[in-house]
C-alpha cells in the first residue's frame, strides 16, 4: 500500500511508524510549518530520520500542494493528528482518498480539545473515530469507531497515551486496509446528536471551589497536564496538577470553609469544595516548574484555614462594596 502521511507530533510519529513497521511504502509526509522558537515537530523529525519525502504548505489549498499530492500518486492518505485545515479538493487526490482520526466518539466532542472536554464533562467513556474528512470540521461520514473506558480518575493525559493514541493508530491501520480493499461502509454522523466544543482555553479552566466537588475534580482532570486547571495566589498562577476527590458522606466530614486549607499531612494539602475535598500532591507554578505540593505550601507560607485561591467575581464585588462604603453611595447604585 502507497500512503501519504498527513500529520503533527507524537501521534504522527506513531501512525507514520505504525505503516512502516508492517511494509507499506511511505510515499511522503505533510507536517504544518512550525512556529517560530518552537520545538522540531516529532512527526517531521521522524520523516526527515527515515529520509521520506516532507513537505510543510502554508496552505494545502494551493495549487503546488494540488500538485505534490496528484504527484505522489498515493493509495491513500491518512490524517494523524492535524490542526491545519485540509481542503476536500486535496484530500480526495489519492487513488481511494483520505481518512482522518479523531479522539472520540463522534458526533461528540468535535474540536480540537475533545479529550479534555470528555473529562471536563464527567464522561465515563470515549474512544476514536476514523472518518472521511470534509470541509466541516469533524462532520464526515464514519469508518470505524473503537470505544475505551475513562476511568474515575483517569487525567486527560493517562486517556490519551495510554488508550486513545494506542488504539487509534490501530484503527487507522485497520480502516486504511478495509478502504483499500472496498470492504467497508461509511454511516453519516446524526449531526443534531453530536457537539462541538472549541479550544479548552484560560478562561475555561480557572477553578472555582465554590462548585461541587465532582465539578471540580472532573475539570482538574480534564486540564492535565495541558492546559492546566488553575488558581491565582498572592497574584501568580498556580496549576493543580495530581490530585485526588474525598466525597462528604455527611455533615461530619466537613472541614472548614469551600476554597480554603483544610487539612495537610506529609504528602499532600486538602482544600474544601461543595460537597467534598480536593486532596493536592503537585502543582505546576508560572515559572512551568513542578512542585510537590507540600513544598509549595512551606515555600509560600500557607497554613490551614487560608484561601486558596479567589474566586474573580466574588472579589469584584467585595471591592465594590467598599468602594461604595468609603464614597457614601446610596443602597441602589
Amino acid at each position: 500500500m502507497r500512503v501519504v502521511i498527513i500529520g503533527q507530533r507524537v501521534f504522527g510519529r506513531a501512525v507514520l511508524e505504525a505503516f512502516l513497521s508492517r511494509g507499506d511504502e511511505i510515499a511522503a509526509v505533510f507536517v504544518a510549518p512550525e512556529k517560530e522558537n518552537a520545538r522540531p515537530d516529532a512527526l517531521k523529525v521522524c520523516a526527515l530520520e527515515r529520509k521520506i519525502p516532507l513537505f510543510q504548505f502554508e496552505n494545502l489549498s494551493s495549487q503546488q500542494a494540488l500538485e505534490t499530492m496528484e504527484m505522489l500518486r498515493a493509495d491513500i492518505a491518512v490524517m494523524a493528528y492535524v490542526v491545519q485545515f485540509v481542503p476536500r479538493k486535496f484530500a480526495q487526490i489519492p487513488v481511494h482518498g483520505t481518512i482522518q482520526f479523531h479522539p472520540s466518539l463522534l458526533p461528540r466532542y468535535r474540536g480540537p480539545s475533545a479529550v479534555n472536554w470528555a473529562i471536563v464533562c464527567g464522561e465515563r467513556e470515549s474512544g476514536v473515530t476514523v472518518f472521511r474528512p470534509t470541509d466541516e470540521i469533524d462532520e464526515g461520514p464514519v469508518i470505524l469507531q473503537k470505544t475505551v473506558s475513562i476511568h474515575p480518575d483517569d487525567t486527560a493525559g493517562t486517556l490519551y497515551y495510554d488508550r486513545l493514541l494506542p488504539i487509534g493508530v490501530q484503527a487507522l491501520l485497520e480502516a486504511a486496509d478495509s478502504v483499500v480493499s472496498g470492504n467497508y461502509e461509511e454511516k453519516s454522523q446524526e449531526t443534531h446528536t453530536g457537539s462541538y466544543e472549541s479550544w479548552l482555553k484560560e478562561s475555561d479552566t480557572r477553578i472555582n471551589w465554590g462548585s461541587h466537588v465532582n465539578q471540580v475534580y472532573d475539570l482538574i482532570r480534564g486540564c492535565d497536564p495541558t492546559p492546566g486547571a488553575w488558581v491565582l495566589i498572592g497574584g501568580e498562577k498556580l496549576v493543580i496538577l495530581k490530585c485526588r476527590k474525598v466525597l462528604h458522606h455527611s455533615f461530619q466530614d466537613v472541614r472548614g470553609k469551600v476554597g480554603t486549607i483544610v487539612g495537610a499531612d506529609e504528602t499532600s494539602f486538602s482544600v474544601g469544595a461543595q460537597g467534598g475535598e480536593i486532596r493536592v500532591f503537585e502543582v505546576r507554578m508560572s515559572s512551568g516548574d513542578k512542585m510537590r505540593a507540600t513544598d509549595f505550601m512551606r515555600e509560600k507560607g500557607l497554613t490551614i484555614g487560608m484561601k486558596l485561591g479567589c474566586n474573580l467575581i466574588v472579589w469584584q464585588i467585595f471591592l465594590f462594596q467598599l468602594f461604595r462604603i468609603f464614597n457614601n453611595f446610596p443602597d441602589f447604585m
